[in-house]
């Protein structure tokens, strides 16, 4: 279901689509309707499943430090490149480059930690 997520610049709209959609193929995988009353929580621990939202922040960071350990690449020279010009008006919509700035703090990642991959799976697997 998260194939290729490390790359969008998902909404709220898009995270609660994802949680619905999950929790439909959880109940469908453990035989279990919506009039049997059992908590979606439950239901997850039960699978030893990690909540979506969570997966995708750690596939967002994971993917982050992959392209920051690359020396010339044309992948790691496009997430540095600044488009020139004025924006449309309005609220901007969130970048992919935005969203991960923002969760680097959070794990306590710096780029200089993505030279070391496991101490970068390390940190983005303990501090969520």
């Amino acid at each position: 279901m998260l194939h290729g997520s490390e790359t969008w610049p998902v909404r709220k709209e898009n995270e609660v689509a994802l949680q619905w959609a999950e929790m439909r193929m959880v109940r469908w995988m453990c035989g279990v309707k919506l009039q049997d009353r059992v908590r979606n929580k439950g239901l997850s621990k039960r699978q030893g499943l990690d909540d979506i939202i969570l997966v995708l922040h750690q596939n967002w960071l994971r993917w982050c430090g992959h392209v920051l350990r690359k020396e010339d690449d044309c992948v790691k020279k496009c997430m540095e490149y600044e488009v020139e010009g004025a924006r449309p008006r309005g609220r901007p919509k969130k970048t992919w480059r935005e969203i991960v700035e923002k969760d680097c703090p959070a794990c306590k990642l710096n780029k200089e930690n993505a030279m070391d991959r496991k101490r970068w799976r390390k940190q983005i697997r303990d501090n969520r």
